[in-house]
């Protein structure tokens, strides 16, 4: 089990991009949320096996290429007892 938190940077407010995140995780076997931060960018924490969790973002990335100008991303702990893959507001 790994957890990943992970800031999407460039116009990923706006453009329905945690709706996104929401319906492509609901086609993993992952966990966590994701919500949109004051500065403009929007962040997420992911967990799952790490052959989900990699497949989940690169799915994700591939489909909002064109609003992600970059990410930051950093292992974190997981997290017990955590289901489902919800929007933070």
């Amino acid at each position: 089990m790994v957890r990943r938190g992970v800031r999407f940077i460039g116009r990923v407010q706006g453009v329905g991009f945690r709706a996104t995140a929401k319906y492509v995780a609901d086609g993993f076997d992952v966990s966590g949320w994701v919500r949109n931060e004051p500065d403009r960018s929007v962040a997420m924490e992911v967990q799952g096996g790490q052959d989900e969790v990699e497949a989940f973002l690169k799915a994700l990335n591939d489909r909002m290429a064109g609003c992600i100008d970059s990410s930051q991303a950093l292992d974190m702990p997981p997290v017990d007892c955590e289901r489902g893959f919800v929007i933070r507001r």
